[in-house]
Order: C-alpha cells, then sequence, then structure tokens
C-alpha cells in the first residue's frame, strides 16, 4: 500500500480515507493522488510561486509539502477553471480524463468541507463536468467472438485450459479484469460466482454452461499454487501464484492476435463490451437484469452498452405493420397513336368528367 508521503498531512488523510473508510480500489486512490498532487503543483507554481509559463520538468520536481489548508482555503472556482486549462492546453488531457481530475477534486473538497471541517466553503460546488463525446463502444461480433474462442487448439498453449476458461468468462459473464483476477475458489458454489466489484460491492453471477464447462476442463490441469496466500486463487500464473491484470492482457492479446483480431483496440473491457451486447442484441436480457449482471450502481451506465445493431434496425423495419403496403400501379394514359379502344376511351371520359366536377367545386368555393 502507497503511504503517500510526498503529500501534505491533510492530502494523506483523504487519500487514506477514500480508501479505508469509502472503500475505493488502491488502483483509484491513487489516481486521485497523482491528480490532486499535479492539481496542487498548479495551485503553488501560479499563486506562490507567480509563474506564468510552467516549465514541464521543473513543474514535476514541485514539492507540495508545505502547501498550507490556508493557501488551500483561498483557492477560488477561477483557480480551478485555470488548472482545467492547463490540463488542456498543455497537457493535452482530453475530456475524459479532464472529467476524472474534476471528479477527484469534488471528492477532496467534499472531505475537506464536510468530513474534515478544515474548510468552510466547496470552492468547486458548482463545477461541472466536462462534456463527454458519446462514443459507441467498441465490442466484437458474434461471429469474431465465436473466432476468437475456436481459433486456438489445445496444442497451440500449454495453459490453453486457463486461457480458454478466462476468454469464456469475459464473453459470457460480462465481468471487470480486476473481479475475474480477484475470484477465490471459495466464490464458486454450483453454477453461481460472487464477485467483488468496484467500491468493494459483491455480487453474484451465473454461470452458464459453458462457463462450467471451461471451468471443470481447466481445474482438471490446474496446478498447485506456489505460495500459500494464492492457493484459493481460481487462476494462478504459470509461477504457481495469483494470475495479475497485465498477465490476463497479454493473455487477450495473444488470443486476438492468433484470431486475427489484433490492432483494433480490443482489451478484456472491451471484452466486458461484448458480453453486454452480445447478451442485450441475441440474448434479449431486459436492460434492468443486465444491469445486476454488469454491476452498475446507475441504470444509465447500463444504456451506453444496449447499442443497436444495423441488423436490429433492419428487422425493426421489415416488422414495421405497414411494411406490406406498395403502391397501386398507375393506369396507363393512351398515347396519340393509334385507334382508342372502348374500355380506354370509358375510362378517359370518367377520368375528365371527375376532374370536372372537381373544377365546378374550387369554382363554387
Amino acid at each position: 500500500m502507497a503511504d503517500y508521503q510526498d503529500c501534505p498531512r491533510y492530502l494523506q488523510d483523504f487519500l487514506f480515507y477514500m480508501l479505508t473508510i469509502r472503500g475505493r480500489s488502491q488502483r483509484t486512490v491513487d489516481a486521485y493522488h497523482v491528480d490532486l498532487r499535479t492539481f496542487l503543483r498548479y495551485i503553488k507554481a501560479t499563486k506562490l510561486l507567480h509563474q506564468s509559463h510552467i516549465d514541464s520538468e521543473q513543474f514535476q520536481q514541485l514539492s507540495i509539502h508545505d502547501i498550507s489548508i490556508q493557501t488551500i482555503s483561498e483557492i477560488t472556482l477561477s483557480d480551478v477553471y485555470g488548472f482545467l486549462n492547463y490540463t488542456l492546453d498543455q497537457r493535452s488531457n482530453n475530456a475524459k480524463t479532464r472529467s476524472r481530475k474534476v471528479s477527484a477534486l469534488r471528492s477532496f473538497f467534499n472531505y475537506l468541507t464536510q468530513k474534515a471541517c478544515l474548510l468552510r466553503t466547496n470552492p468547486v460546488e458548482n463545477l461541472e463536468v466536462p462534456s463527454l463525446k458519446k462514443a459507441m463502444p467498441r465490442y466484437l461480433t458474434l461471429e469474431e467472438s465465436l473466432e476468437l474462442l475456436t481459433d486456438t487448439t489445445p496444442a497451440n498453449s500449454t495453459s490453453y485450459e486457463r486461457d480458454f476458461c478466462i476468454l469464456t468468462l469475459f464473453l459470457n459473464c460480462g465481468m471487470r479484469l480486476s473481479e475475474l483476477v480477484g475470484i477465490n475458489l471459495s466464490d464458486i458454489r454450483n453454477n453461481t460466482v460472487r464477485l467483488l466489484g468496484k467500491g468493494n460491492k459483491e455480487r453474484v453471477v451465473y454461470l452458464n454452461d459453458a462457463c462450467l464447462q471451461a471451468m471443470e476442463a481447466y481445474l482438471a490441469v490446474r496446478k498447485p499454487p506456489v505460495k500459500e496466500n494464492a492457493r484459493d486463487a481460481l487462476f494462478l500464473s504459470s509461477r504457481g501464484t495469483r494470475i495479475t491484470p497485465r498477465r490476463v492482457e497479454q493473455i487477450i492479446g495473444e488470443w486476438l492476435k492468433r484470431a486475427g483480431l489484433a490492432g483494433q483496440g480490443y482489451s478484456p473491457h472491451k471484452l466486458r463490451h461484448t458480453a453486454a451486447t452480445l447478451m442485450y442484441q441475441h440474448g434479449n436480457v431486459d436492460i434492468r437484469v443486465l444491469k445486476e449482471i454488469l454491476g452498475h450502481v446507475s441504470l444509465s451506465t447500463t444504456e451506453i452498452y444496449t447499442h443497436v445493431s444495423s441488423r436490429q434496425m433492419e428487422n425493426a423495419a421489415e416488422h414495421s405493420p405497414l411494411s406490406s403496403v406498395s403502391p397501386k400501379a398507375r393506369k396507363r394514359v393512351p398515347t396519340t397513336e393509334g385507334p382508342v379502344s372502348k374500355q380506354q376511351a370509358s375510362e378517359l371520359d370518367a377520368d375528365a368528367g371527375i376532374q370536372q366536377g372537381n373544377q365546378k367545386t374550387e369554382h363554387h368555393k
């Protein structure tokens, strides 16, 4: 666990509060640490050192130990806007990265005002989150998913059963990378597995036949762990320790490459997108059920996975109750050349009568 010794005491206390009381993951708290350290360095450079231009190398060397809580109390919303502009202009942070920094600042100042009571007013109370472009999430099609699972044979890898089980769980359960590497043998009960998600929130996910068969095949060849603390871990590395997130990312990359799907931006998280998309598009899973499967707090988060495919839109158009209505064939108007039959003459007289009647009606109007 990081000790955050490069931070002033109030920032250390906030980070430990987020870690131990709020139950945020170590990865999330470390991201808060980086973002808030950058913010305090910006405050020191602009408010204490009065530097209009911030040299990148010197900026990284700035110590934030001497930034007092008095300096923090003098920070205004304009200072925060200046910091966000700095991250955009000089650090090329995109909207998503700046949004994460806003989240860190909000949590930090809320702690200082509401929990630690070190500030009277919260300068970021009305700070808005940068607008994010709602891009369609990337995912594998059903055909690509099948290729990924079937294009690799056991002879290609000494850890085939383990890797196949990892891919199967990703594509069928939509779990997060951290959730997968954290699975213990004791978490598996019959056809369910207990996952530890964001904020230490537990949920139970059901395993279908494909997952159960893949897990059974893997456990049959799983070697005993080397270390005692890995004894209960489901997925082990070749060294007999709990598999790391980085190793799982490498495994996914290797399988994508063998399936001819490398270089397209796919990752373990994209497999989560894929699982959610396939469940929604092909399994007709209700969005509220999908929310529980994915472990989302808000239904609005789940909605990004419910993008519809072009085939679904095509099917919707084809199943319209009016899709069978077609225009009537236009009656052929005879040319002046050649004789006119009695039937054609009758039809022309009838059309002429209708037109005259319409003209009289317009005249009386």
